[in-house]
């Protein structure tokens, strides 16, 4: 499925990531790496087969797209440093042709040297390219001409059938100057949006991207 914003055209992935062919560029956020970890180091028993969901589908869209640069719009590990966090590093170092980016959100605490010894390179807070910035917190203020790509609200949409039943299915959501993308990591939650007539939304359900 693909999306045209700002005349750029970006396709929308089932794995909950958006591909920029111009850019050789995979965009994705809030992966929340190590979050099962963490919750089981709390007694939390959560199943481990969440986490190697993640790697496997990560894996497979490197291998899809053949990116040039990959683009972790904000909460890429989940918590303080855990052994997940060595996984990260194995797959940058397995895929030495491509550039690990993060962009920092509220959940990426680790300090400076755990980023770099694992080749990741850090942008802030922002990270603007061409008419785009992406950030992992929505803005208010606009920048005339930019538009702003961020994660963090993990949007879902929710649809009714004709029994009543209703299921909330993550999305991608584009709106005039804002676009969210979907959690990346399969271990999160989903937080219902209320979109706008003119709005653009794309819901993902059975490995299908469906525009709403």
């Amino acid at each position: 499925m693909e999306v045209t914003i700002f005349n750029e055209t970006f396709t929308l992935l089932p794995q909950r990531a958006v591909w920029w062919k111009k850019q050789s560029m995979l965009l994705l956020a809030d992966m929340h790496l190590g979050k099962v970890n963490h919750f089981r180091k709390a007694g939390i028993p959560v199943p481990p087969k969440a986490n190697d969901k993640n790697w496997e589908t990560l894996i497979e869209l490197v291998q899809l797209v053949k990116p040039q640069r990959m683009i972790c719009i904000g909460d890429l590990f989940h918590s303080h440093y855990n052994y997940d966090w060595e996984i990260v590093g194995q797959f940058t170092r397995s895929f030495t042709q491509l550039s690990f980016e993060l962009v920092t959100g509220n959940h990426d605490i680790l300090t400076n040297h755990q980023y770099t010894r694992s080749n990741i390179i850090l942008h802030g807070e922002g990270l603007q390219l061409d008419t785009f910035l992406f950030s992992h917190f929505p803005t208010e203020k606009h920048l005339p001409g930019v538009y702003t790509i961020s994660g963090h609200i993990h949007p879902g949409v929710q649809l009714s059938g004709r029994g009543k039943q209703r299921i909330m299915l993550p999305c991608f959501y584009f709106g005039e100057q804002q676009g969210y993308l979907p959690a990346f990591g399969m271990f999160t939650g989903l937080s219902r949006i209320q979109p706008k007539k003119e709005d653009q939304l794309f819901a993902i359900a059975d490995n299908t991207v469906i525009k709403i």
